[in-house]
């Protein structure tokens, strides 16, 4: 059921717009005695989640009784990110995912389906495992609350990823992880009905239906003013997903007639410490990238190449190969196979060989920047060159050289016409 239903292109949603419409979701759902939030955490700042975290709360007031930041595989917030991000809300009320731990599993979705939706190129099952709060809470609502917006793994981020990954468990993140990187990024990536999305949408079909689960989403584009909340859709199934879909599309996606030669990125550094994270410069651009062409990514936070430590030892150990040689390294290491999100993600921040990355880290050496296949430039100097200060998003002329910037990767995704076909 669609409880609120707001946005388009233009629209330009207000904190207070955004409160009156959750209040109103909210009073059609009804009195509720114990409620909990799924936000996101500080990687998806720019997604008001936290602001309507906040509004959730002084609605249910004690009623909301935890907050559980869905983390996936990143690191746990700290206090700084939560003030940032959730500003008065008290400390207490959070809670930690323990994505190795603290599981429980719904159910099992069939290797027979997973093969089906892979093509045949995966046949392993599937678990559908969430936090264990989610289960023994007792809760009679369940706020998940998010951003929609291309995403390399599953087509569009959120729904029920935010719950199966985002509280989920290592297995299930492993796999569908490695379930999107083996199907192929470039058929994923701003697409709504994906294989990753099947597994998903099966789980909850399946297995989650006693889960009180409502869904938030927004959708946020970037414009030379700063972001923009374009729209807002609150429903219990997949049709507010779906309309936000719709909308990010249309406000995230910018469709090119010709590949770029040159791409600057920037990585605000509170949000991009890592690799793992920060190689959205790389996957939300690698469709318009020209062949034998240069993404430089200027990123003064970069201190790691994973959010988890054994993820970390994994990208330093074998780098960002391709999907061929990745593939392989999977079938004769059993470490890489323990680790399957690890894998996909050496497939995701790869250029496949057709265009050189330049990495100007903050807190990494040239020699650890090399060591994973990347290139290496010196932040000092690069940042001189092409200053975040000055240029815009879009094309720019630097020293007569056109360069393409973009501020933030995690907000849209750029591909040519002929690639995204």
């Amino acid at each position: 059921m669609l409880y609120y239903s707001r946005g388009n292109q233009d629209d330009h949603l207000s904190a207070e717009d955004l409160r009156k419409g959750l209040y109103e979701a909210l009073d059609k759902l009804g009195a509720r005695k114990k409620v909990l939030a799924l936000p996101p955490d500080i990687t998806r700042f720019y997604s008001r989640a936290g602001e309507l975290t906040r509004d959730a709360w002084r609605y249910y007031g004690a009623a909301l009784t935890d907050i559980l930041p869905a983390l996936g595989t990143h690191f746990p917030m700290t206090e700084g990110e939560i003030r940032r991000m959730f500003g008065d809300l008290h400390l207490d009320l959070f809670r930690q995912h323990d994505w190795r731990d603290g599981l429980a599993t719904l159910g099992e979705v069939p290797g027979e389906f997973v093969k089906e939706v892979s093509e045949g190129k995966l046949d392993f099952s599937w678990p559908a495992q969430v936090d264990k709060l989610l289960v023994e809470g007792d809760f009679d609502l369940i706020l998940s609350i998010g951003q929609v917006v291309p995403h390399e793994v599953i087509g569009m981020a959120n729904y029920n990823k935010n719950v199966f990954v985002g509280t989920g468990g290592v297995e299930g993140i492993n796999k569908s992880h490695y379930l999107g990187a083996v199907y192929g990024m470039e058929r994923i990536m701003g697409r709504a009905d994906t294989p990753v999305r099947r597994v998903l949408n099966y789980a909850s079909d399946h297995f989650a239906q006693d889960l009180p689960i409502v869904y938030v989403q927004t959708v946020v584009a970037a414009t030379e003013k700063g972001q923009v909340t374009r729209g807002m859709f609150i429903g219990d199934d997949i049709e507010c997903f779906n309309r936000a879909a719709e909308l990010s599309l249309k406000v995230n996606f910018q469709m090119l007639d010709e590949p770029l030669q040159k791409v600057v990125v920037y990585l605000e550094p509170e949000e991009f410490k890592s690799t793992w994270l920060g190689n959205k410069s790389v996957y939300r651009t690698r469709m318009a990238m020209a062949d034998d062409g240069e993404l430089i990514v200027l990123a003064p936070g970069l201190r790691e190449f994973g959010e988890d430590k054994e993820i970390d030892r994994l990208i330093r150990k074998y780098g960002y190969v391709g999907t061929d040689r990745v593939l392989q390294l999977v079938e004769l290491n059993e470490d890489l196979r323990a680790n399957l999100s690890a894998a996909a993600h050496l497939i995701h921040g790869s250029s496949e060989g057709r265009f050189r990355i330049t990495y100007c880290p903050g807190n990494l050496t040239q020699e650890e920047i090399e060591s994973v296949n990347f290139q290496y430039a010196d932040l000092t100097e690069m940042t001189a060159k092409y200053n975040p200060k000055k240029l815009k998003d879009g094309f720019n002329t630097v020293d007569g050289e056109q360069i393409f910037y973009i501020s933030n990767p995690g907000l849209g995704l750029w591909s040519t016409r002929a690639r995204f076909q």
